[in-house]
């Protein structure tokens, strides 16, 4: 939540669940951008194969951050609604 602080303060947003939605729809963007770059299926991924594989970890770990922060100002407990949805299948 520290580094969303920083974020929201520098840019000087309201932190909501819109503006958290927004963010995760375009860290989703860069994560399917990254991802299409890292295979070989998308303009740029005639790059360095390590900097290609870090972009599309630093995207994945943005988008995750978003849906942190997301859950936390929701109250939502990320491990045991996934526990429940998920492990329900185990």
């Amino acid at each position: 939540m520290a580094v969303n602080d920083i974020y929201v303060e520098t840019f000087g947003l309201t932190r909501d669940g819109l503006m958290l939605i927004g963010k995760m729809t375009e860290e989703m963007g860069e994560v399917a951008s990254a991802y299409l770059k890292l295979h070989g299926r998308a303009r740029g991924a005639d790059g360095d194969a390590e900097a290609l594989r870090r972009d599309f970890e630093d995207e994945l770990a943005d988008l995750l951050g978003f849906l942190a922060v997301l859950a936390e100002t929701e109250g939502v407990d990320l491990a045991e609604a996934f526990a429940r949805k998920w492990g329900k299948y185990l």
